[in-house]
């Protein structure tokens, strides 16, 4: 049993740092200029787009659902073979299983780069499509824009917020959004945990610029209609993604 792992969703927000791995990890990301957009919904909403033996991680009361982007600098595999750069956007949402462990569920993950998305479709059954993925940080803020690419278009997105403040102690609900030790996903017909681990998240609140598209709806989600609950902003941290373990 995992220290800080087997957490009910009532029992406070995820511990801030990931818990310990005996083993070497045999992806290492570097996710850098993150963006995180996340609207507040009803537990029930979203259930049916959970893996199977998981629910949705509430916080008080309410589960989220965020759209985030970032930049993947460099990923190696086993410590020395280069993958490839890309730029990622995800629609997720946040599970619990019956271990207690909590988690990630991504719906959908639009990526720029074909060979990363049918390796982790075939390795993982994490749901990336290959998409148009543009990313950007300037003065006046970071603004990012997706077009899905055929067959699976034409859902499309564009953003941009603007950093303010660098947060210090982050809230229950920001650690609740950003401290993720893992994901559930379906691969093969069985739910499977992912552990991830990486350093605390270097978090600034942001103020959101714009936001258009259906990003949300075309990943079976109501639209964001209303403004984010939260939108925080991260220069980055370095992330290692482990083997999957059965749920």
């Amino acid at each position: 049993m995992e220290q800080g792992s087997r957490l009910g969703s009532n029992d406070g927000p995820p511990p801030e740092r990931a818990p310990a791995r005996p083993v070497p990890a045999p992806l290492i990301q570097h996710w850098r200029d993150v963006v995180f957009l996340h609207w507040a919904a009803e537990p029930g909403t979203v259930a049916h787009l959970l893996p199977k033996g998981t629910r949705p991680d509430v916080w008080e009361g309410r589960t989220y659902v965020g759209l985030v982007a970032f930049r993947v600098a460099a990923p190696r595999a086993f410590g020395i073979v280069p993958t490839g750069s890309f730029n990622e956007v995800n629609v997720r949402l946040y599970s619990l299983d019956r271990d207690g462990r909590r988690g990630v569920v991504f719906v959908t993950m639009d990526a720029d780069a074909l060979p990363s998305v049918l390796a982790a479709r075939v390795l993982t059954g994490v749901p990336y499509i290959w998409s148009d993925v543009s990313l950007r940080r300037g003065p006046a803020g970071a603004a990012g824009a997706v077009r899905r690419r055929l067959p699976r278009g034409p859902a499309t997105g564009r953003w941009s917020v603007r950093p303010g403040a660098a947060i210090a102690e982050p809230s229950g609900l920001e650690l609740f959004l950003t401290a993720r030790w893992g994901l559930h996903t379906t691969h093969l017909g069985a739910t499977h945990w992912l552990p991830v681990a990486h350093p605390p998240w270097p978090l600034f609140r942001a103020d959101l610029l714009h936001y258009e598209g259906d990003l949300l709806p075309a990943a079976g989600l109501p639209p964001a209609d209303r403004p984010p609950v939260s939108t925080l902003w991260s220069p980055g941290t370095t992330a290692a993604l482990y083997p999957p373990q059965p749920v």
